[in-house]
């Protein structure tokens, strides 16, 4: 529960952040212009940050394998639904959860991590992703790096709105 208020923090706060800073580039223009841009981030955030992240590492689906069994391993010990397993080509050791809840989850870990790691260690590594899944902190991430992203488009416009005009009649 306290998660889910968080989410909703987050997501109201983007939104207040782009609209105000739109109104400061763009006038009531770039307030409502803002508000299209939050409400499609947070859309966007919500519904694809799972699709998003695995697009962009380039991740595909594994329905076998070490990885994937001790995945369902960990599912069964601990009564855990079981979140799609994805597989990132990539030499960087590393892994992570996302989705926006229990049910629309998903684990991955790169070729990298699946290298160096034992049975029980990469169990290690899997088992605190997913409890992150447990707890639903997978959305609060995509959320967080959403709002990263939407500070530097918010840089991005501030760049050209000072070279094309300055901020709405604001003198600087």
């Amino acid at each position: 529960m306290l998660n889910n208020v968080k989410t909703v923090g987050l997501m109201a706060l983007m939104t207040i952040l782009l609209m105000v800073f739109g109104g400061v580039l763009g006038g009531q223009t770039g307030a409502i212009f803002a508000l299209v841009m939050a409400a499609v981030m947070n859309i966007g955030s919500y519904w694809f940050s799972d699709k998003i992240v695995l697009r962009m590492y380039k991740g595909h689906e594994v329905t076998s394998g070490v990885l994937y069994d001790v995945v369902h391993e960990l599912c069964q010990r601990n009564q855990l639904v079981m979140p799609k397993v994805f597989m990132i080509p990539e030499s960087t050791p590393n892994a992570f959860a996302t989705g926006r809840n229990p049910q629309h989850a998903v684990v991955a870990a790169t070729e990298g991590i699946m290298g160096i790691l034992s049975r029980e260690e990469l169990m290690g590594v899997m088992a605190h992703e997913m409890a992150h899944v447990k707890h639903r902190d997978i959305l609060i991430g995509s959320i967080a790096a959403t709002i990263a992203g939407a500070i530097s488009y918010m840089a991005t416009m501030a760049q050209w709105s000072m070279i094309f005009g300055g901020l709405g009649g604001v003198v600087v």
